[in-house]
């Protein structure tokens, strides 16, 4: 499998968006990945605070022979492990109060809540009879007393 690092395209109208992602090659620019390597938001406006990268993750995905895009070669020479840029990165980061650092999700962002039981509508009580009295015969029959069994 050739793998790709490459960026996955997100946002709306006029307001773009990108992930940069180890993917195969083989797959559209907005289908699957293997792995999300960092982000780019061609929006911020400070040059170097555009761009945040998984060091590590990136230098994995090189390390095994994943193939980086022209832009995202550009985007690892300069924020990458060792990059050129690293220094003017975290000043810009901190200048626009962005974290400086990839966050680490433990947990997915949504869980959905597990599914309620579903209720059973209890069958009414024959005339005459209370709720009360209809619930208790059942286990009244269930349990024989101490007294009936001598």
């Amino acid at each position: 499998m050739a793998v790709r690092i490459r960026m996955k395209k997100l946002g709306r109208k006029h307001r773009p968006f990108f992930r940069i992602c180890a993917v195969d090659s083989r797959k559209p620019r907005d289908g699957a990945v293997l792995e999300e390597l960092g982000t780019y938001d061609p929006l911020v406006p400070e040059v170097d605070a555009r761009v945040l990268l998984k060091a590590d993750r990136v230098s994995y995905w090189l390390g095994v022979g994943a193939q980086p895009s022209e832009n995202c070669a550009v985007f690892i020479k300069k924020y990458g492990a060792s990059g050129t840029h690293l220094s003017e990165q975290e000043a810009a980061r901190q200048r626009l109060s962005l974290p400086a650092s990839p966050a680490t999700i433990e947990q997915p962002v949504y869980v959905a809540p597990p599914k309620a039981e579903p209720v059973v509508a209890e069958a009414p009580a024959a005339e005459g009879e209370t709720a009360e009295a209809a619930s208790t015969e059942p286990d009244a029959a269930a349990e024989p007393t101490a007294e009936a069994a001598e």
